[in-house]
């Protein structure tokens, strides 16, 4: 999946010019909590954030000093070293840099000019949505050999069962290198059947492995 297929393009922006009290109204009518800052070619030349504005409010300042920092252009308290991506970006490349960065969001630019941006909530959306943990089904999680084939003897069980599969996500096992885990989200609210199964063709099932069930 690309960014172009999650981002926000319809985007609020205002200008490093702008004042505080206006990046706050903004952020406040339209519930968001980060704005781009564009310069007059409709470049980015900063963001700020509702913890930028928060911090450049403390709640001691009263009359005057509060209306002194209220009409203080962003330009003051605005990053200007923002990491942007682009459309054609993979959605796991940008994600590694919301991890790596600690950000929360990523303005999308495409020759110079801002296309969209992304927040840390969209990430967690499309997360929910490719791992499928939004629909009803039950997790299962397999250790198998690192080896090709691995993947299709699993997923041949579910197959004979006649059972979906919302989503794989694969993991190196932390503790043998020679091992992998797979982690199955299936359609089925009762999966122990195909665990049985599993277990029959003499495949590892970590999870579920509760109390009562065949070892």
């Amino acid at each position: 999946m690309i960014v172009e297929q999650i981002m926000t393009k319809n985007v609020f922006t205002l200008s490093p010019k702008d004042t505080v009290k206006s990046a706050l109204t903004l952020m406040r009518e339209n519930k968001i909590r980060h704005l781009p800052l564009l310069d007059g070619k409709g470049r980015v030349a900063g963001l700020v954030t509702e913890r930028d504005i928060k911090s450049a409010l403390p709640s001691f300042l009263k009359g005057e000093a509060l209306e002194e920092h209220l009409y203080a252009p962003l330009s003051t308290l605005m990053n200007s070293n923002v990491i942007t991506g682009h459309p054609l970006d993979f959605v796991e490349e940008i994600s590694v840099l919301f991890y790596h960065h600690k950000i929360g969001c990523l303005p999308i630019i495409n020759n110079q000019q801002l296309v969209g941006i992304i927040t840390s909530t969209d990430l967690l959306h499309t997360m929910v949505e490719l791992t499928g943990a939004n629909k009803p089904g039950s997790q299962i999680e397999v250790r198998v050999k690192n080896r090709p084939g691995a993947l299709y003897e699993v997923t041949g069980v579910f197959r004979i069962h006649l059972v979906n599969v919302h989503s794989v996500l694969i993991y190196p096992d932390p503790d043998d290198e020679d091992y992998q885990i797979l982690v199955f989200r299936i359609a089925t609210i009762n999966p122990i059947p195909v665990i049985d199964a599993l277990r029959k063709e003499g495949l590892h099932v970590l999870w579920p492995n509760m109390p009562g069930m065949s070892p």
